[in-house]
């Protein structure tokens, strides 16, 4: 290389040095900024994490003490009396209180209560398909047959969360109307089902063997 070429290439890069330096003094405050923000920003969202950690954390110290009351009538007016932000926490202390009703012997209260977050639509799923699951046990047969039966067909469609539940309460259904054969199917159903837990499994079991089924049996 020439040395007119060596010095050609030291002016270019010269140039392009002083281009940058210029681009930096010019435009330096807006990377400044960038910077600032995803720093504030980084703050800001741990600042609410923790915010958020901290109050779910004294909603259930509080759900915790509300739940210490001596008798379950105390306990459902301490919970009841607890503020709940947010819908879910509100289902959340419902379930409590439902709880501690029907241990106290109000039962329609109880009933109430699970209606009540069943019937909100702004909660998952889970949440409300559980509430009617309580109610329907807990109502027995008290709650009307079609409305009783509505409810655990649509619980235990597949897909439902509380499908197996809800095909186990089919079952006790049956057997109370005399219909051995087919509980001993819905049971059947409910063995084949994946995931089906050791203590349903083995309360399905006892029963097809009480109606007088092999388990195993096609």
């Amino acid at each position: 290389m020439s040395d007119t070429d060596s010095f050609i290439d030291e002016v270019t890069e010269e140039v392009r040095r002083d281009r940058l330096f210029a681009a930096m003094r010019r435009y330096g405050w807006i990377g400044i900024l960038l910077v600032v923000a995803i720093v504030a920003g980084a703050a800001v969202n741990e600042w609410q994490k923790a915010k958020a950690e901290a109050e779910a954390r004294a909603f259930g110290d509080a759900l915790m003490a509300a739940m210490a009351a001596e008798t379950p009538a105390a306990r459902a007016e301490a919970v009841a009396g607890v503020p709940a932000a947010g819908p879910e926490r509100a289902a959340v202390q419902g379930f409590l209180a439902a709880a501690s009703l029907l241990e106290a012997g109000d039962t329609g209260a109880a009933l109430a209560a699970w209606d009540g977050i069943a019937a909100n639509g702004a909660l998952p799923v889970s949440y409300r398909h559980l509430a009617l699951l309580k109610r329907v046990i807990a109502a027995g047969p008290e709650m009307p047959a079609s409305e009783r039966g509505a409810a655990l067909d649509m619980l235990a469609a597949p897909g439902a969360p509380y499908r197996m539940l809800a095909l186990e309460q089919q079952a006790l259904d049956l057997v109370a109307a005399g219909e051995g054969d087919a509980a001993v199917e819905r049971l059947r159903a409910l063995l084949q089902e994946p995931g089906v837990t050791s203590g349903l499994r083995r309360r399905a079991t006892q029963l097809m063997v009480a109606l007088g089924a092999e388990p195993g049996a096609a």
